[in-house]
């Protein structure tokens, strides 16, 4: 999809243009933060993910409109699904051509830090303007003490569940904790109305799920130095608790990638699962299921004997030193990160992006929805995945590898007993650790 280019007038009237606009010239913002004049017939292309909330991706067509009608700037929108994003990426770092931008994953940018600009000017301004980073998205962002990417926004992860058919099944409330959530999700099975958690390669919901186990019961794959731990007696507890709660799924939970768990739950065909707050709009936003967005609610995952301890999915924005327009895309990331484009981009989310940025936790859409509360502090309450080790190449490799879902997926289908799974893990980690 491309913004189309608009003429600009150069002096006198005609636009203030780029000399108005904050992170430009001018203003108080421009005080504590860098100017970028784009280059001459600079153009821009963006890779991002494709959406699951429709007025999302609106909100930041419309906000890359304004850029272009203030600078001249064409940017060219494409997208990919969540899955294909991660190895696009690669390949555009590896082969040095591609897009100019590019919207990753957790720690994707980790794995190759040196194919990123250095955006720790730009980034240190903005979090010194907006009160800062929070640590969890920021640490995704930095390597060796640099920014390498712009934290851009947190995917909350939630359960969300059918309200009448929990309470159908004698529970006057949503259990907040692991053997709750067991004992729910058989008395829900024998109403007919299983439970359902990815347990395939789904970029977010698959390593959501699969990390929330592992770290409810205590387990984690490497020690603050980095030392595989993962094959350890809390490991093998939690595999030991998904082989159980597996057993009220509905079946082929394993090969379920991003899109399948909302399928079968706006299909009525499972009563819980967890999932950004994309699956409640897509009920709500269709006629059709009017009846069944009334039932929907939503909560925080139950907590285990591990703790709360939850993975968030993190999406950055990243500019390869590759490109031809390096001032154009600085200027860019400046532009939409600036008040009145990222306040408009959460509200057009939903909720669904929680802000990277902690002066943004004020925007009204966080208060407009009761379902909106369990996604409104997701930046501040991420574990990231490298837990409890750094985050570096070692962990973007481990997860790039998908060693914690298959570690849960075979032993939850009973592919590999708990002990066999936790020990496979092992050898798996252990080959990325040492390496």
């Amino acid at each position: 999809m491309t913004i189309s280019r608009r003429n600009v007038l150069l002096g006198g009237a005609g636009l203030a243009g780029a000399s108005a606009l904050p992170g430009f010239t001018g203003g108080a913002f421009a005080q504590s933060v860098p100017q970028y004049k784009p280059e001459p017939g600079a153009s821009l292309r963006m890779l991002r993910w494709s959406p699951f909330i429709k007025a999302e991706e609106e909100a930041w067509l419309a906000n890359t409109k304004k850029f272009t009608e203030a600078t001249g700037v064409e940017v060219r929108i494409d997208k990919e699904s969540w899955e294909d994003i991660r190895p696009k990426a690669a390949v555009a770092a590896n082969v040095g051509s591609g897009p100019d931008i590019v919207w990753v994953w957790f720690d994707d940018a980790q794995q190759y830090p040196d194919k990123l600009m250095d955006v720790t000017d730009l980034a240190t301004a903005l979090g010194g303007k907006y009160g800062g980073w929070y640590p969890g998205n920021e640490a995704y962002a930095k390597a060796n003490g640099r920014f390498i990417a712009f934290p851009l926004a947190t995917i909350g992860n939630a359960i969300c569940y059918r309200d009448s058919w929990v309470k159908d099944a004698g529970f006057s409330q949503f259990p907040n904790d692991t053997k709750g959530l067991l004992e729910l999700g058989k008395a829900l099975k024998a109403k007919n109305h299983p439970m359902g958690f990815t347990l395939g390669h789904g970029v977010g919901d698959g390593n959501n799920f699969c990390h929330w186990v592992l770290w409810s019961h205590g387990g984690k794959m490497v020690d603050d130095k980095s030392k595989v731990v993962i094959n350890s007696p809390e490991t093998v507890a939690a595999l030991r608790y998904a082989r159980e709660l597996y057993q009220t799924f509905i079946p082929g939970t394993e090969s379920w990638l991003d899109v399948n768990n909302n399928r079968a739950f706006l299909a009525g065909e499972i009563s819980v699962t967890a999932n950004g707050v994309s699956l409640y709009y897509a009920a709500k936003n269709d006629p059709k299921l009017a009846d069944m967005a009334k039932d929907i609610k939503t909560t925080n995952m139950p907590v285990g004997p591990g703790g709360p301890a939850e993975l968030t999915q993190t999406t950055s924005a990243c500019i390869f030193k590759y490109t031809k327009y390096p001032q154009a895309a600085l200027a860019y990331m400046s532009f939409m990160f600036d008040a009145p484009q990222m306040n408009a981009w959460i509200q057009g989310s939903s909720g669904y992006c929680c802000q990277t940025l902690k002066a943004f936790a004020s925007n009204p859409i966080w208060t407009s929805d009761p379902n909106h509360a369990p996604y409104a502090k997701a930046s501040e309450l991420l574990r990231p995945n490298g837990y409890s080790g750094p985050l570096g190449p070692q962990s973007a490799a481990a997860m790039a590898d998908w060693i914690v879902v298959d570690m849960v997926a075979e032993a939850a289908t009973g592919q590999r007993t708990p002990e066999e799974a936790a020990k496979r893990a092992e050898m798996r980690a252990s080959r990325i650790y040492r390496g």
